[in-house]
């Protein structure tokens, strides 16, 4: 179980390049930096997609390094198309990248979800939980009408666990690519309906990569 201090969000939402976000592009909380991507980030998020173990309610299958540069390179255009995506999550004491955590809404998705992914060396610590907590933090701050689900496989017990521990609640369950997967509701500030509406627009304009969530 993470900590129950309180995350401090920071407040500035600055332009990266040309593009100007709807979210931070950091955060942090009492022990983690979350942060924009950088693009040497995939070796450190490789060790993560590379695990048979962590796959195995994700993306079924063990990247190779190739997929995993793509997968970063899909979340920085994610970002770039719809205004917000997921962070790196780093340790603030090493600097070390443990995963990744954050916003995430694939063309496939029904909604925009917060996704965690961590390597399986930091898990039992508490960093998934006290990083999808910032993210909570965050989204009620600079997207306060949306209340963003986690998917989730029916058969992720861990990640099922972490969803409740962070207060979102259960559902609905519904058929996703063949698969039951169960569907948690992030506290927030907007209604369950009709919510996001920023960035459901951002999401149609841009027609995102689709990649399988991390959840």
């Amino acid at each position: 179980m993470a900590r129950d201090d309180d995350e401090t969000v920071l407040p500035s939402c600055r332009q990266h390049g040309i593009m100007s976000f709807l979210i931070p592009e950091a955060i942090e909380s009492s022990r983690l930096a979350l942060r924009f991507f950088r693009d040497e980030d995939w070796v450190a998020l490789h060790e993560y997609y590379a695990d048979p173990a962590c796959a195995v309610y994700t993306t079924l299958r063990p990247y190779s390094e190739e997929e995993s540069q793509s997968m970063v390179a899909a979340v920085l255009r994610h970002w770039q198309r719809l205004g917000y995506g997921p962070y790196a999550v780093e340790e603030k004491t090493t600097g070390a990248v443990l995963g990744i955590v954050g916003l995430w809404y694939p063309r496939s998705w029904p909604e925009a979800e917060i996704k965690w992914g961590l390597a399986r060396r930091h898990w039992g610590k508490g960093y998934a939980a006290e990083a999808a907590r910032a993210v909570q933090a965050m989204t009620k701050q600079y997207l306060p009408d949306l209340r963003p689900i986690s998917m989730i496989h029916a058969g992720n017990a861990g990640s099922i666990r972490l969803a409740q521990a962070v207060g979102a609640v259960f559902e609905k369950a519904m058929d996703f690519r063949g698969d039951l997967y169960h569907v948690y509701r992030h506290p927030g500030q907007g209604s369950a309906q009709g919510h996001g509406s920023e960035a459901k627009r951002q999401h149609q304009k841009s027609g995102a990569a689709e990649r399988p969530s991390d959840s």
